[in-house]
């Protein structure tokens, strides 16, 4: 019976309960903007790796490195797509 409980699932959700905990606490601690961003950006990168890994079950494949290296690849795409928005828009290059 103990092998059918999904404990690394449970443990991922509590982990992500605490991850959102944390991200609320920065809204009522009315902490710093650069504080409290970096704050909600490390939480909501940590959040996503948990959420790919325990529920998405990103590494239980044969194939992890090529699903890890779309992981990559799409992070990347999306970087530079939002810093290339900034670099035109808001920041005045051309």
């Amino acid at each position: 019976m103990k092998e059918l409980f999904p404990r690394k699932q449970v443990m991922g959700f509590i982990f992500s309960l605490v991850l959102t905990a944390v991200a609320l606490a920065v809204y009522f601690f009315e902490l710093s903007f650069a504080v409290g961003m970096t704050i909600l950006l490390v939480t909501a990168f940590i959040q996503a790796a948990v959420q790919l890994v325990l529920f998405m079950h990103a590494g239980e494949t044969d194939d992890k490195h090529s699903i890890y290296t779309n992981i990559y690849y799409g992070v990347i795409i999306g970087l530079v797509t939002i810093f290339g928005t900034l670099l035109t828009m808001v920041w005045g290059y051309v």
